[in-house]
């Protein structure tokens, strides 16, 4: 009898599907979704560069904060990667920031993530917004991880440290991960893509 295959993600095979800018664009069809939140200049559209093995999919702004949507993107068809606009850039204006808001309350209440990823800078304390951005995914109930980007722009001996106090600033439960990450070198990159397969019950990457 032949031995059952396991199923496989294909990485390579990734499209980007839409911006949404209201409600009626998220999807919803039975496909898991996982989210990816950060400041704007955190790194994040180069952290799913990374994950993704390639160098320019998820646009990399050289103007933070000025594009208030969500991105989808279809990995194999069996999974959405979901880009939410980044956040605390300084000089958007009040009304951008409501209207982000308002993104962001429309998209969580429809209860359609399966899993969160907030990036943060592994070199400084979360911001006010990062602890508001926390608050989502943890008022959410669904598996919540956080990447601690920029690994490789601190000391070893700084590491320990750095990551007791995005704990403890974003009082994150014990289940939620802390993954120390560098979108230029590449590490944390297989424990994160480990995470998030297994949450939607992926065992092989491609």
């Amino acid at each position: 009898m032949m031995e059952k295959q396991k199923p496989v993600l294909n990485l390579h095979n990734v499209e980007f599907l839409r911006s949404a800018v209201k409600e009626s664009d998220f999807p919803r069809d039975a496909l898991p979704q996982i989210v990816f939140a950060g400041k704007s200049n955190v790194g994040k559209s180069s952290v799913i560069n990374k994950l993704l093995g390639r160098k320019n999919f998820a646009r990399v702004s050289a103007q933070p904060g000025k594009t208030i949507h969500i991105n989808y993107f279809l990995i194999d068809r069996k999974m959405y990667l979901v880009d939410l606009p980044g956040y605390g850039y300084a000089r958007v204006s009040k009304a951008e920031q409501q209207r982000w808001g308002a993104l962001m309350e429309s998209y969580f209440a429809m209860d359609l993530l399966t899993m969160g990823v907030q990036i943060v800078d592994i070199r400084h304390k979360p911001t006010r917004d990062d602890v508001t951005m926390a608050d989502w995914f943890r008022a959410s109930g669904k598996p919540w991880v956080v990447i601690a980007n920029k690994l490789d722009k601190i000391k070893k001996s700084q590491l320990e440290a750095n990551l007791a106090e995005i704990r403890q600033t974003l009082l994150l439960p014990e289940e939620v991960p802390v993954i120390p990450f560098s979108a230029e070198k590449g590490n944390g990159r297989d424990e994160m893509l480990a995470l998030m397969f297994a949450h939607v019950g992926k065992e092989d990457i491609e």
